[in-house]
């Protein structure tokens, strides 16, 4: 069943398919030594910068928790948003496997803020209490908006004004650029960004993702601790000539503009259903809206989604490469029927 689930959720783009059985021939070298792998790491150098140095990874845990040790040590915390992926849905690995501490930050639409960091920056040098050690972002956040070039830049400066690293949470940054019509260096590389968890798997690969490290005084110690944390692939050449395809292709562009477009088609269907309380227009693949909770169960028997917050109903829609306008249409159209025949007004205080 194909629905709104979630953007990993779909199968695998069929020109990165292709590429992988490309590279599916005969033997060859192990742990990133193969040619695919060197040819990957030219296009992302190309991209990122001469001094970027990347890291394949099997999953965006592990992407998140390696990038963050690369500046933390064990009495080190990290400042990040209360509703990031990082807090809330990577079931404590950042402190167990990363041994770091996580300070989550009160957000709003899921940015944090220079004035939540700088209070909450506090007892730098105080031996009872953990140091703080970097900013995490998370472009577009898990709300679906972007922070634009103005506050990404503004946060970076701060941070490096106080000594602290940043680390950009990846997943989706592509649909960032997107959106904000900047290259993946202007929202990295020319920002001061010093690393990145850089996404494969929500953008239409089969598994993959990166960790550039863009600070050329980082990452020495990399390839032992992703070795330690089992993150180091033998057949490495599947992920790398995957990201040669997605990267050295307009095939990352195709793919975001093709994923905003069905979120912002997805919103102009169902933004003026009665019943339907949309949260904003989106800044990437996402859609969140409320609705009557009598309407879950029948929309999802036959588009699965995932109900955001439980206590409001709020539901996140999100689009991928492979949705359609069809999709979106009956799915519309879905909403309508409900809304005329089972109306329901949300419950006093939900509003």
């Amino acid at each position: 069943m194909k629905g709104f689930g979630s953007d990993n959720h779909s199968g695998i783009h069929p020109q990165l398919l292709v590429a992988i059985s490309a590279a599916n021939l005969d033997h060859a070298p192990a742990y990133g030594t193969d040619s695919w792998s060197e040819n990957s790491l030219t296009i992302f150098k190309r991209i990122f910068g001469a001094e970027a140095q990347v890291h394949f990874v099997f999953n965006g845990t592990a992407a998140n928790v390696l990038a963050l040790k690369t500046v933390s040590q064990s009495f080190n915390s990290v400042f990040c948003s209360d509703i990031s992926h990082l807090n809330q849905d990577e079931c404590a690995a950042p402190e167990i496997m990363g041994g770091f501490k996580l300070l989550p930050l009160p957000s709003k639409d899921g940015k944090i803020s220079i004035e939540a960091l700088q209070k909450a920056l506090i007892r730098r040098g105080d031996q009872h209490y953990p140091q703080a050690s970097a900013v995490s972002l998370t472009q577009p956040t898990e709300l679906g908006n972007c922070y634009s070039r103005e506050e990404l830049k503004a946060i970076i400066e701060w941070a490096h004004k106080e000594n602290l690293f940043v680390h950009l949470d990846g997943a989706r940054l592509v649909n960032a650029c997107v959106y904000l019509d900047m290259t993946l260096a202007q929202m990295t590389t020319e920002l001061g960004v010093d690393v990145v968890s850089f996404g494969g798997t929500k953008n239409g690969l089969l598994f993959g993702e990166a960790v550039i490290v863009l600070n050329k005084k980082l990452g020495e110690n990399f390839k032992y601790q992703r070795k330690q944390l089992g993150q180091l692939p033998s057949k490495t050449r599947f992920i790398a000539a995957q990201f040669s395809e997605y990267l050295g292709t307009p095939l990352w562009q195709d793919i975001a503009t093709h994923s905003l477009k069905m979120s912002q088609l997805l919103y102009q269907e169902t933004k003026s259903i009665p019943g339907v309380e949309i949260r904003c227009e989106p800044q990437s693949n996402a859609v969140f809206a409320k609705i009557p909770q009598a309407w879950v169960k029948p929309l999802r028997e036959k588009f699965f989604f995932y109900v955001w917050d439980e206590n409001t109903f709020e539901c996140r829609w999100m689009t991928s490469w492979d949705s359609t306008p069809h999709e979106i249409y009956e799915f519309a159209n879905l909403l309508r029927q409900l809304s005329q025949n089972h109306f329901l007004p949300f419950p006093k205080g939900l509003q």
